[in-house]
């Protein structure tokens, strides 16, 4: 008995670190393999060049080894941390009243070197729900690009701000454009030889395609567009939030808690106008909601008058919209994304099965917005994200260089597109 009691405590500690070991290896998909991103493009000679000239879209994405492999620490990572070693890019907020009494805000940075073909080209840059300029991954990004040359204009998105307040009964939704519009209308009238890159992050992925398909003029000036981790449709996507696959429901009550933070912090903004009876109810709607549609349902759909929570979904997606868009796009997800279901990417599939100027990049690991690099354990500064984006921007550009003086982007301004702003204050 003396020799089998130890044997069996030494039998059972080795199935439990089997266990674990096993556990880990599931959860952090460890022998999940790493592999180019899946593309689909049609044959041109745009996207031939392309290839050639951006390789983040044709050569293997290579996460950390330990955790990169797991969509859920991916985005938890840049929930949490943003980026590693984050710059602070030095810029100037500008701030632009709007028709309807709102302030929105941008913040400007210009180029630290020359372009590579001699250009004057800016990024306007729309970031992922509730975030601004001073977000670590939005940083990294600026800093990145204005090293390669670009001039960086980055929204804030209205309300996200802390230190800035509502000078009106609004704050960002799902899918308006009047703030990145306004901003967009003042770059082109302060630098009139400029030409566009339009980029979105998650929720600004679906306010910039909303915004170049929803009026032709939009398009003027602008080479190209990138579009990274959005869901296309809210309409669709709002039952897959629902469910507990992936842990989208537990993402969802994450961003819902988020969404109260900002929403409180401009309590007297947002409701001051209305009775007290009314203010009553809302916030006690808001503050029992759980998910994002209810907050939506009982207070950002209000913002805009919609009488439904489907058809502020239906209005605010860029599914509607993004079959206008001719400028070249690139549009980015990942398949462990956790807030992205897979049913919601047959809309950039069959977009770019359609369309000669999208192509469709679907990497295997990145998470929601992580995409690190790494060998092991430590990630790299820059992400592949920030990489393929600059690279693809890159090409478009001496694309755009190499074309006969008149097939270039037109450099004549454009009417003011709705929502633009009235004057600029220091």
């Amino acid at each position: 008995l003396s020799t089998i009691l130890p044997a069996m405590f030494d039998g059972m500690k080795l199935a439990a670190v089997a266990t674990v070991l096993y556990i880990l290896v599931r959860c952090l998909n460890l022998k999940s393999p790493t592999a180019p991103p899946d593309l689909i493009y049609q044959d041109t000679p745009l996207n031939r060049f392309l290839l050639k000239s951006c390789p983040q879209l044709t050569k293997e994405y290579i996460p950390p080894l330990l955790w990169g492999k797991s969509g859920h620490l991916q985005t938890a990572l840049y929930g949490k941390l943003g980026r590693v070693s984050s710059p602070h890019p030095c810029g100037v907020r500008k701030f632009l009243p709007m028709q309807d009494g709102a302030t929105s805000t941008f913040d400007l940075f210009e180029p630290l070197a020359e372009h590579r073909t001699g250009g004057d080209i800016t990024m306007v840059i729309c970031p992922g729900i509730g975030n601004h300029s001073e977000k670590h991954y939005i940083r990294t990004f600026v800093d990145y690009s204005q090293r390669e040359g670009y001039r960086c204009a980055v929204l804030n998105h209205l309300g996200a701000l802390p230190n800035i307040e509502l000078t009106s009964p609004r704050m960002f939704t799902y899918g308006c454009t009047w703030e990145f519009s306004a901003m967009v209308g003042y770059i082109k009238k302060a630098y009139p030889q400029t030409q566009l890159i339009v980029i979105g992050f998650s929720l600004g992925g679906n306010i910039v395609c909303k915004f170049l398909g929803e009026n032709r003029n939009n398009q003027e000036r602008v080479l190209c567009s990138v579009s990274v981790c959005q869901g296309y449709s809210a309409l669709r996507a709002q039952e897959t939030f629902l469910q507990w696959d992936q842990c989208r429901r537990f993402y969802n009550f994450l961003m819902a808690d988020n969404m109260k933070k900002i929403i409180l912090s401009h309590r007297d903004s947002l409701f001051g106008g209305t009775s007290s009876k009314r203010i009553d109810a809302d916030l006690s709607r808001l503050y029992t909601s759980t998910s994002i549609m209810q907050i939506d349902d009982n207070i950002m759909r209000k913002f805009h008058g919609h009488s439904s929570l489907k058809e502020y979904y239906e209005k605010e997606s860029c599914v509607h919209y993004i079959h206008n868009v001719n400028v070249p796009l690139l549009l980015v997800n990942s398949a462990d994304d956790p807030l992205v279901h897979d049913s919601l990417l047959t809309i950039p599939r069959t977009l770019a099965e359609k369309k000669q100027n999208v192509v469709f990049a679907l990497t295997l690991h990145g998470g929601h917005l992580g995409f690190f690099e790494g060998a092991v354990l430590f990630p790299q500064p820059l992400t592949w994200m920030d990489k393929v984006i600059v690279g693809y921007a890159n090409a478009m550009c001496q694309w755009d260089k190499q074309k006969p003086p008149c097939q270039k982007s037109a450099t004549s301004s454009p009417p003011q597109a709705e929502g633009g702003c009235a004057e600029e204050k220091a």
